[in-house]
């Protein structure tokens, strides 16, 4: 297992590089070019500035999140063909860097979807909050509180660039069914698995935030069986996944710790993050310490220890703590917590092995 953070980049996060380097165990850096529209190329000069920065830390590179997709992709239009070319190319040019991991999603319009980005905990901390009822409402509505609450920081996914074309995105929408959405997705990776291949770069798709549909759009990466339709559609080693125990942690009924035992040789990169449920359907987000959720934290880090997991692992949203002003759900002090909390599981884990 590689310990990762993610990092927003200078002059877009509060956290800075020098924070993180004094986080125990954390040897890579989860980034991104957010200056960047779904689409466009990400250009060598532009990925070695951030190679410099890292560096400098003595970070490793090794995972992106996310070069986002873009819509005509996802809708199917004529155009999608170039905007695939346009994915290639990025690819390549990430590959010279040594990038070895891409995390991304397919979902329609929104990417993650929360209705309170700062709801009051009993703890006096704040966490994102999903209120089920709210989300009947305009989806306008929802937008611009994100966009007004993100307080400057750009979001991944709600780009005020996209969200000033919503009504035009959701009637562009209309016409795709989920099994559309399907058929587009496959299309998308079957055109770039042979890149994938050329540059060694493992793709590794994130499940829908929160895995339902929403606002009439459909949502694909739900649950373990459409996790298992997605990896046999494309059969490829290079077309995997980013387990996101948070976003399928939503839903009850999943069981991420047998999704990870099923499927832990095509998880290339693991998002950990804990959800405590309501009886009427809402959801908060909560500290990485096992007994203030209800996703099983413990199954989780132990089910990825029991498979001999190699790949990359981040500490996903945390509380806002200790009066940090932050990125909702991307500050420094939580999510450091959560660093040491799931490598002192692993760690007396392997001690029980006898590995320490």
């Amino acid at each position: 297992m590689q310990m990762t953070f993610r990092w927003y980049g200078e002059g877009n996060d509060s956290v800075t590089l020098e924070q993180i380097k004094q986080i125990p165990g954390v040897t890579g850096i989860v980034w991104a070019l957010h200056h960047k529209q779904p689409g466009e190329i990400w250009y060598e000069e532009e990925i070695a500035e951030v190679k410099k920065q890292l560096d400098q830390y003595g970070f490793n590179m090794d995972v992106v999140e996310s070069v986002n997709v873009h819509d005509d992709i996802k809708i199917g239009l004529p155009s999608r063909d170039q905007y695939i070319e346009n994915y290639k190319t990025t690819l390549r040019n990430l590959a010279k860097f040594g990038v070895k991991v891409v995390c991304y999603n397919f979902m329609p319009v929104f990417d993650w979807t929360r209705t309170d980005l700062h709801h009051k905990l009993p703890d006096g901390s704040t966490a994102l909050f999903y209120e089920k009822n709210l989300i009947k409402e305009d989806p306008m509505e929802m937008a611009e509180y994100i966009l007004k609450e993100c307080k400057g920081y750009t979001m991944p996914g709600w780009e005020p660039e996209r969200m000033a074309k919503l009504q035009e995105l959701f009637e562009a929408y209309k016409p795709v069914t989920k099994e559309k959405l399907w058929e587009n997705l496959k299309y998308f990776l079957e055109a770039i698995m042979p890149t994938c291949h050329e540059c060694d770069i493992k793709m590794a798709i994130h499940q829908d935030d929160p895995p339902w549909d929403i606002f009439g759009l459909p949502r694909l990466l739900v649950d373990e069986a459409s996790i298992s339709k997605f990896l046999s559609m494309v059969d490829d080693p290079y077309n995997g996944l980013t387990l996101c125990s948070g976003s399928l942690g939503a839903n009850p009924n999943n069981n991420i710790a047998d999704i990870i035992r099923k499927h832990h040789d095509r998880i290339y990169f693991a998002h950990i993050r804990n959800v405590k449920h309501y009886e009427n359907g809402d959801f908060s987000e909560v500290s990485h310490r096992d007994c203030d959720g209800d996703v099983g934290i413990l199954d989780i880090v132990k089910a990825y220890h029991d498979c001999g997991f190699k790949g990359y692992i981040r500490p996903d949203h945390g509380r806002h703590i200790w009066n940090e002003q932050c990125r909702p759900g991307y500050g420094l002090y939580d999510r450091a917590l959560g660093v040491m909390y799931i490598l002192g599981i692993w760690d007396i884990l392997d001690k029980i092995e006898g590995k320490k």
